[in-house]
């Protein structure tokens, strides 16, 4: 429920309000408040207890395709890892395929890369993947009016995301 610093009411309603503002109705929005699956960077979740919550979601509205984060969980949070254990997991119990759902990892990468924008795309575009997204200057200012709903987490360095990260403009993807 992104409880970590005690703000899980706060967090859930701007969940809901970033996701309103990408089209995505609150009854498609499932917030997870259970005790061993606690918002902390450094806990490692419980592999199959996420993917039987995850499998549920994916069942109960009928979910095609999910993107997740990839095994580095683009920011090292333990949190964000556990979640791509999780459905690689369920991938390889065949879980998802028996579901008829396919996921996409995003890609991690550096910090330098990470942190030069719309200048990694020669970079992205030559290098291997399965899917290469790149958001228009519309789209990327709709993401950033997302973003903008979390405001109990806009800290400093999320701010300098915001301006210059490649995330924000360009998502390479991987089939898991």
């Amino acid at each position: 429920s992104g409880n970590y610093y005690n703000q899980g009411e706060v967090r859930k309603k701007e969940l809901e309000q970033s996701c309103s503002l990408l089209g995505i109705p609150a009854s498609a929005v499932t917030v997870i408040d259970h005790r061993e699956l606690p918002d902390d960077p450094a806990v490692e979740w419980d592999t199959q207890l996420l993917a039987t919550f995850v499998l549920k979601h994916i069942e109960a509205n009928n979910i095609n395709l999910v993107v997740t984060f990839d095994a580095g969980g683009v920011s090292g949070h333990a949190n964000h890892i556990s979640l791509y254990t999780a459905l690689r997991y369920s991938v390889l119990h065949a879980s998802m395929s028996e579901h008829g759902c396919h996921v996409l990892v995003l890609q991690s990468v550096n910090l330098c890369r990470k942190y030069i924008s719309i200048l990694d795309l020669p970079i992205s575009y030559l290098l291997p993947r399965d899917a290469l997204f790149i958001l228009t200057e519309e789209e990327t200012e709709q993401a950033k009016r997302a973003m903008r709903c979390h405001g109990s987490q806009l800290l400093w360095f999320r701010h300098i995301y915001l301006l210059f990260s490649r995330y924000m403009v360009i998502n390479s993807l991987q089939l898991l």
